[in-house]
Formats: C-alpha cells, structure tokens, sequence
C-alpha cells in the first residue's frame, strides 16, 4: 500500500513481479538509484518512511464538513444500495476513514508535482450521508473512497495542470481514467473534473475495499501492514 504511488495497484500483500515493479520505481525516483535491484531491503524501508515524512498528508483536510458526524461518517448503511443493482458504485455504506491506496498515492503526487514547481492540496475527501443530503448529492464516492485534489502553481492553467496530473498518475501510478476495469485507481475525467484531480477506489472487488484498509489519522496510514 505505501507504495501506491509508484504502479501500486491493489494491496494484495504478496511480494510478486507487481510489487518488485513497485519498489523499482521507488527506488528510481524517489531514492534516485542508478541501478535500482527491486528488493525491499532495510535501506529501502527506511526511505519509504523518509518519503512519508517529506510528503505529508493533513487529516483536518480529510475530516467530513457536516459539523455531525465524527468526521469519517457513522459507519451506517453497510451493505445497502441505491439501486438493486449490488454495484459499489450504488454501495451506501459510509467506511471507516479514507482508504490507504489513496492517500499513499497522494504522496506520491506531491513527489511528482513538487518536481513541476506545483503544491498540491485536497480540497474534498470525506462527506458522510448527511452532508450529501445537505448537498442533493447522491454519489457516495466519498464516503471514505475518494479525494478531490487541487494544484497550486504557475504555468498553463488550472485545465491544463489537471490533465498533466491525471497523466502522471496514469503513468506512474497505475491508475485510470473512468471506471472500466477492476482493481485500478479510477480518475474522473476532464470533462467532469476539469479544475480539480479526483482520485477514487470505487472499482476495487469489496475484498480489497475491507474495513482494515480504511484510516482516520496519521499513526494508521504510516502504520506498517501487517
């Protein structure tokens, strides 16, 4: 999962050809090794926790608007849809935090965009049922499974530095745009998002979309997976 950012995919737990793949990268471009090896040896572990550090993630920003529920919602409506179709995309259940693969993938953005003289911030992430009632909205995306990302920067426009972040990310974190194929980051696409970055993991299967991968503070998200 702390590797999301670099062609993380789904956070399976086993260390195959996809997580040798991962740790590659990271090493390349975030440890700046020549010839990187791909084994997660100690010098690694220890730069991904350098990497955490210099990429900070701001859980005030991730907090629900709604001034009701704690923050991350109220754990109601698990397994409930809005349609009959049992879809996660109709799913109503307000998870329990935000999950992992997004926010160490938000890391990874912020390594990329501090490259281009970017700063990147959220500016949405968690709204529980009652700030989407609230809203008239019906999406529960961000019920815990989406954030919504700004760009702050000099250099094109807001459309164009979107559309270059959505590249990245599709390039370097092994994400899409829509939703069509399973276990992939999704991005919203510009013409739904064209000032802002989404980034959700509505198209994972429900296993990789379990409680444990979802967190309310910092000590989770840098916690090491068991």
């Amino acid at each position: 999962m702390r590797l999301a950012g670099f062609r993380g995919t789904i956070p399976d737990g086993d260390y195959g050809p996809g997580t040798e793949m991962q740790v590659t990268a990271f090493q390349r471009l975030f440890m700046r090794m020549a010839a990187p090896h791909g084994r997660a040896d100690a010098e690694t572990m220890a730069a991904i926790a350098d990497f955490a550090k210099a990429n900070p993630v701001d859980f005030k920003l991730l907090r629900c608007p709604c001034g009701v529920c704690p923050g991350f919602g109220r754990g109601k409506f698990k397994d409930e849809y809005r349609r009959p179709e049992r879809l996660e995309v109709y799913h109503l259940y307000e998870y329990p935090g935000i999950h992992r693969m997004l926010l160490w993938t938000y890391r990874a953005a912020q390594l990329h965009a501090r490259a281009r003289g970017w700063t990147l911030t959220i500016n949405s992430a968690y709204r529980c049922a009652i700030d989407n009632a609230n809203h008239q909205r019906t999406s529960t995306n961000h019920h815990g499974k989406a954030i919504d990302i700004d760009i702050i920067g000099s250099g094109g426009t807001d459309r164009t530095r979107c559309n270059s972040l959505r590249g990245i990310l599709v390039e370097q974190a092994h994400a899409q745009i829509g939703w069509s194929a399973p276990d992939r980051k999704s991005l919203e696409p510009a013409d739904i998002a064209p000032t802002w970055v989404h980034l959700d993991v509505r198209s994972y299967q429900r296993k990789y979309l379990a409680d444990r991968y979802f967190v309310k503070d910092l000590a989770a998200l840098d916690a090491v997976p068991a």
